[in-house]
């Protein structure tokens, strides 16, 4: 069989490449815990590169490095080729979005003499999992007089974090009866947010006493939460996993391992034939809705602004050929076999932590449903690239059939009938508060990506 450990093949100054990149990346998911910061960060870094935004250019040549952004949730990153876009592009294409809390709009309210936080949760969390660590607060609160407030607090050692409680085993009998979806609901998903009252005999003192500290801290008054963006995620840093360093353990593997791999790979490998294109994209945890989900036209906007930079006479027809023309990798992760739970794995069409980047021919769920279902012939045309470059790379399922599935934005980017598939890191412990990956098969993606756009 083609599946060879990833680690066998690395010499001494290979090795040092693997950990360095692997250090880059951790910098990267430590400090990019929402889709804002993951956007903030690539464009802070490919300015510094020469890109420009796309809103700035009136004509597009061959080498030219552009991007867009929307809505500060999304951002496509390009290098143009020798090739006219019309002859399709290569598009690394990852979601930015993790599971985790969000706060609910009207979120601030005060239960026998604490004060708390109101939260739903976002996308596919085991709830339980959520209960007594760590969390930190980040994301924005839009002010009526148009500004905007970055919120982070957690993260810093001098910053307080934050906790949802659980109930002692010694009067959890009862609860412990209950099966795991029920174990911990939905609406206990509140967050402990603090305990002093505002001195006086006011009612709802300690309520009183966080909106007096959230103004004085943050100018934000109650109301402002209405238009507030603030997701509840772990504190602190990705870090090292196992005596040999092996593995990351880290919050968000899913999906922003791919996304950091597909950005640098676009940046590594320079001018190609073909154009190519980083595309990070929002809301795949929940359905890939909304203006900034992979459902939404933007995508498609963004190429025909840049069809008609490179052609005074553009026509609709134009991005119709493109994106038929186009080659995708959905770059997203896949469940890595576990030996703790391998009764819901079939273990010759699964993927193993070390062996490399991972192809799902489809995903969805038992009889294929909602799958992409890649096309053989462009299934053979990514395996020769990988043979050819020496990519260590493996083929897998979404577990059992009949266990369960899932999805990813390539049945979507299918829709406009360009090839897809799935290629993505093996990941263990996948929605979890702490997810790990291995350092290989991260290394691996990134190589297999570089392959895939110079080459496809």
């Amino acid at each position: 069989m083609f599946k060879k450990n990833a680690w066998q093949k690395y010499d001494e100054k290979e090795l040092e490449k693997v950990m360095k990149f692997s250090e880059d990346y951790k910098d990267f998911l430590s400090s990019c815990k929402t889709e804002r910061e993951c956007v903030s960060y690539s464009v802070n870094l490919i300015e510094k590169l020469g890109f420009k935004n796309i809103k700035s250019l009136k004509s597009l040549n061959p080498g030219d490095k552009v991007y867009a952004v929307n809505k500060n949730k999304n951002i496509c990153v390009f290098v143009i080729g020798d090739e006219p876009l019309t002859n399709g592009i290569n598009v690394l294409g990852a979601h930015i979005d993790s599971p985790r809390i969000d706060i609910k709009q009207n979120p601030l309210y005060e239960a026998n003499e604490y004060a708390m936080l109101d939260a739903h949760y976002y996308g596919g969390i085991i709830k339980y999992q959520w209960v007594t660590i760590r969390l930190a607060i980040h994301g924005v609160i839009c002010k009526k007089d148009g500004e905007i407030k970055n919120i982070v607090i957690g993260e810093d050692e001098s910053d307080p974090v934050f906790v949802i409680t659980d109930l002692l085993p010694h009067l959890g009998a009862e609860k412990l009866q209950k099966s795991g979806a029920k174990v911990i609901e939905g609406e206990d998903l509140d967050i402990t947010f603090g305990s002093i009252p505002l001195k006086g005999n006011e009612k709802e003192a300690i309520k009183k006493n966080i909106l007096k500290l959230l103004k004085e801290k943050y100018d934000i008054e109650e109301e402002d939460f209405v238009s507030a963006e603030l997701e509840i995620v772990p504190e602190g840093k990705a870090r090292d996993l196992g005596l040999d360093r092996s593995m990351i353990l880290g919050y968000g593997h899913d999906d922003r391992v791919c996304a950091y791999s597909s950005l640098r790979a676009i940046l590594d490998a320079g001018k190609c034939k073909r154009t190519t294109c980083a595309y990070l994209v929002d809301k795949e945890e929940v359905g890939s809705i909304g203006a900034t989900g992979a459902h939404s036209v933007w995508f498609s906007n963004v190429l025909a602004e840049l069809i008609s930079l490179q052609n005074n006479n553009y026509n609709d027809l134009m991005l119709r050929k493109t994106l038929e023309n186009t080659y995708m990798l959905s770059s997203d992760v896949s469940a890595g076999y576990d030996p703790l739970y391998k009764s819901v794995f079939e273990k010759n069409n699964t993927c193993f932590l070390g062996y490399g980047i991972t192809f799902n021919k489809y995903t969805g769920a038992r009889g294929k449903s909602g799958c992409n279902d890649a096309m053989p012939e462009y299934m053979a045309k990514v395996r020769k690239i990988m043979d050819d470059n020496n990519i260590n790379y493996q083929t897998s399922e979404l577990g059992k059939v009949d266990v369960g599935g899932g999805g990813t934005i390539a049945y979507i980017m299918g829709n406009y009938n360009m090839n897809v598939i799935d290629a993505g890191v093996p990941v263990l412990s996948m929605h979890a508060p702490q997810e790990v990956i291995s350092k290989a098969d991260l290394y691996e993606a990134y190589l297999g990506y570089i392959a895939f756009v110079k080459n496809a």
